[in-house]
């Protein structure tokens, strides 16, 4: 096979695949990356993987490196029954946010897909992870992987411990916060080195050992009649820097009952829910730019003379399967495809910066016919996540390609009306609330911890800002009221405040829950 694609300039002709020609196949996709698209990326580490290895890493969350806990192997079973009942595929390829950057290509591929998920995830998610600003901001690739060792080896001894059934009551809890753990608006602190984390571990169970950190809560009687005051709890709210968002660092930093290793177990979950943070607000993008680049790739490789007719063939078939959108009313619609949208929008900016009808020119002015849609596209994927991305370049051709509309769904009303559709006069408002359903600071619920008086009865004072009538739903928000006391180990209330009026909407305690 090797000579037949060396002598007929193919790098490949069969669907069977080895090492040597994935390596021949990554090498002539690097020079197209690098070279014509301009991509910069980390180091890869490809490793082959079974469909069984893949449900696993589904299982864990995709990192190669994880802790045990129940909730994975549920996980697990479920994919694997739906896998095996041919209820759901399997994605051709999982690649990690890492430095170097570790992709896994399933075995069952034929030659051509392992080509076009190298393409995919090696070059076009690579890039992205490497040169997106959220993902600069708020994750560290370089860290990653050596502090999953540690957070593994680190809950396995705790295990050895304290019991595992005391190491997931914690994990329980702090799962169930998980989106409740992460730092929205400002940076959250960098992930320590191998020695400074072996310092704080070394630490901690020396205190562990040596202290009990509940005797600087006990109340004194001067202090707490200050506290009472309107002087005392504005002190107080200031000394513990509340409000705060991030509701897993609270609970690590204050929490009146949890000892030293469990207060590690809550760092550790929000490290990871916050490593995480970027790719919930990037789906778009980043689908949509590892769908581009491994489109152009591929037909870049056709048109020299690389792959053949049918390989291009199966390649546009799997292409084709993730683009698909379905209509709004079409039974398999469960929403808009990110690959479809993302590809559309990557296609349609480089449509505009080389041949712009009149329309482009009245609405991207400053992209098109400048010609060079490399540069203009390299620009967007570094400096948007997807909510500014759309605002910014959903174009009305697109709009209409889509034919989207606006629905408007007021809690307060018993119909749904059309208000704005792909027209002159509703392109604005389908542009705006398309890229708003992408904001997740919208969509998620905003919880905050407000007060708590810890010389006092410690209770601790939560608040949702309620946007639009949207009120949690009462049996998931019990349900995460007890995890929260659970860690917090005194009562806890939550008060739903109208975030345009400021009017009490709901109140709910712990205590009122047993």
């Amino acid at each position: 096979m090797d000579k037949r694609s060396k002598g007929s300039g193919l790098l490949f002709q069969s669907s069977d695949w080895n090492f040597r020609t994935l390596s021949r196949v990554y090498d002539a996709i690097e020079a197209v990356a690098l070279d014509d698209l301009g991509l910069d990326i980390y180091p890869n580490q490809m490793e082959i993987i079974s469909s069984e290895q893949m449900l696993d890493a589904y299982s864990s969350i995709g990192m190669p490196l994880m802790y045990r806990h129940w909730s994975f192997g549920k996980h697990f079973v479920q994919e694997e029954h739906l896998y095996r009942k041919g209820r759901r595929g399997l994605a051709y390829e999982l690649v990690i946010n890492s430095n170097p950057c570790i992709v896994y290509l399933m075995e069952e591929n034929t030659m051509a897909l392992q080509a076009l998920v190298t393409a995919h995830a090696a070059f076009g998610h690579n890039h992205f992870f490497k040169n997106n600003h959220l993902f600069q901001q708020w994750t560290e690739a370089g860290a990653i992987l050596s502090y999953m060792e540690f957070a593994k080896s680190y809950i396995s001894r705790c295990e050895e411990r304290y019991g595992v059934s005391k190491v997931e009551a914690i994990l329980d809890s702090a799962h169930a916060l998980m989106e409740q753990g992460v730092f929205r608006h400002s940076r959250p602190p960098r992930l320590s080195s191998q020695k400074e984390r072996e310092r704080t571990r070394e630490r901690l169970e020396y205190e562990d050992r040596s202290y009990n950190d509940l005797w600087r809560t006990l109340p004194r009687p001067k202090e707490e009649e200050k506290a009472d005051t309107e002087d005392g709890a504005s002190e107080r709210r200031s000394a513990l820097h509340l409000p705060e968002e991030n509701l897993l660092y609270f609970l690590e930093k204050n929490s009146p009952v949890l000892e030293p290793w469990q207060r590690e177990i809550l760092r550790i979950v929000r490290v990871i829910a916050q490593y995480f943070y970027p790719q919930r607000q990037t789906k778009v993008m980043n689908e949509g730019c590892a769908t581009f680049v491994h489109y152009t790739i591929m037909n870049t490789l056709f048109d020299r003379g690389r792959i053949s007719e049918g390989t291009m063939l199966e390649i546009l078939q799997n292409h084709s399967n993730v683009v698909f959108q379905p209509a709004f009313d079409d039974p398999r619609y469960s929403g808009i495809n990110p690959y479809a949208l993302g590809f559309a929008l990557m296609q349609d900016i480089q449509r505009i910066c080389t041949d712009p009808t009149a329309e482009d020119r009245d609405w991207f002015g400053d992209i098109a016919g400048n010609g060079n849609w490399r540069e203009t596209l390299l620009d967007a994927w570094a400096n948007h996540r997807d909510e500014s991305f759309i605002l910014q370049y959903l174009s009305p051709r697109l709009m209409r390609k889509f034919r989207l509309f606006v629905l408007a769904d007021e809690a307060k009303d018993s119909h749904y009306e059309v208000t704005s559709i792909h027209d002159e006069r509703g392109y604005e408002a389908v542009r705006a609330s398309l890229a708003h359903s992408f904001d997740i600071g919208a969509s998620q619920p905003d919880i905050q911890v407000v007060d708590v008086n810890l010389l006092g009865d410690r209770l601790l004072r939560l608040q949702h800002k309620v946007r639009r009538g949207v009120n949690l739903v009462e049996s998931s928000r019990n349900a995460t009221l007890r995890h929260v006391r659970s860690l917090w180990g005194y009562e806890v209330s939550l008060v739903g405040i109208d975030a345009e009026t400021g009017a009490t909407v709901y109140e709910c305690s712990t205590s009122n829950l047993d």
